[in-house]
């Protein structure tokens, strides 16, 4: 076999593996679920009384930075209800006959996962309308001419769109969701539990501190609390550590370039280049996205929002502008009243 094949191979055991380590460690059921009290509670009201009335759970819209588990709680709310979940995404559904294709593929009270909803073409939404009202999709089979509609009946299922951008969401395609929900950033102490929960699952101890100084550098996401995770585990196992210390904790996080506030290497680049190149904003968001070199989608759904949160920038009519706590992170003497 050649050397190529070899890393190919390789390569695609690795993806295997953290996909399967990515299963395991997602919980299954919502009191297995850290955060978002509110949310879980309500939605176990929701699913309660679905099954009270022996009915299908109404259509659930939700929407959050990335990260905090939106696809998570989609699974779980299939779990709950006893029923399976078929997934899709939002940009791979291109014409009629790809929804038709998942559409048709559904049982009763199933739930269909679409992530990115606010990606779909707006003709999909249209299409989508009559499917989540009354359970029917129509499809127009063939061509110019010869055109004839035809009505498909669905057996009742229940959709759970995601999307980080809820305000690209069409106004009637939102209105069809009869539960929507704003997952919102995580404490500390959650992602403390979430990690010593990884910890278990995973067969890899972690010391409580070490947890507490993971959960502090998280962006008060899970996703990156587990993604942290697993790369101070891998610096313990190659160390010979049988338990994750804060000592190898805190040299890790130093070699992965991820500070005391949980900025890593793009949030730096992004924040010195709107200070330095930028004399601190205001600038357009497509400036700084070029740049830097990253996409102005990366920037928006995945830099920017966690540097709001903390407050190192601000969103302005003009653009984004730096605030002084940008200037004192990265020791930068700021002038605001300097004359030009």
């Amino acid at each position: 076999m050649s050397k190529e094949n070899q890393n190919e191979l390789y390569n695609l055991d690795r993806q295997t593996t953290d996909l399967e380590i990515d299963q395991n460690i997602r919980p299954e059921r919502l009191d297995e679920y850290v955060g978002q009290e509110e949310i879980k509670e309500n939605i176990r009201v929701f699913i309660n009384a679905a099954k009270m009335r022996n009915e299908v759970l109404d259509h659930v819209l939700l929407y959050g930075p990335p990260g905090l588990g939106k696809t998570t709680l989609a699974h779980i709310i299939a779990n709950e209800l006893g029923v399976n979940i078929k997934t899709a995404s939002g940009p791979s559904i291109e014409k009629s006959g790809d929804l038709a294709a998942i559409l048709s593929t559904l049982e009763p009270n199933d739930v269909l996962f679409i992530d990115e909803i606010h990606r779909m073409p707006r003709f999909i939404e249209e299409i989508l309308y009559p499917a989540m009202e009354d359970f029917e999709f129509d499809i127009v089979i063939g061509q110019e001419g010869n055109a004839r509609n035809i009505k498909i009946d669905l057996p009742p299922f229940t959709l759970v769109g995601a999307t980080t951008r809820a305000g690209d969401i069409s106004s009637p395609l939102r209105d069809r969701f009869g539960i929507v929900s704003k997952l919102n950033y995580y404490t500390d102490d959650e992602l403390q539990k979430i990690i010593e929960r990884t910890s278990r699952v995973l067969d890899m101890p972690i010391e409580s501190d070490a947890a507490k100084e993971l959960a502090k550098r998280s962006r008060k996401t899970p996703r990156i609390a587990n993604r942290l995770f697993k790369r101070v585990r891998d610096f313990a196992l190659v160390n010979g550590d049988e338990v994750i210390t804060r000592e190898i904790t805190m040299s890790s996080l130093e070699r992965l370039h991820v500070d005391q506030y949980g900025l890593d290497q793009i949030d730096i680049e992004y924040l010195t280049s709107l200070i330095n190149k930028f004399n601190g904003g205001p600038v357009g968001v497509e400036t700084i996205a070029t740049s830097i070199g990253e996409e102005v989608s990366t920037i928006e759904d995945v830099v920017e929002p966690f540097l709001l949160q903390e407050g190192f920038i601000k969103r302005t009519q003009r653009g984004r502008v730096a605030t002084d706590k940008a200037y004192d992170h990265l020791k930068i003497a700021h002038y605001p009243d300097a004359l030009f």
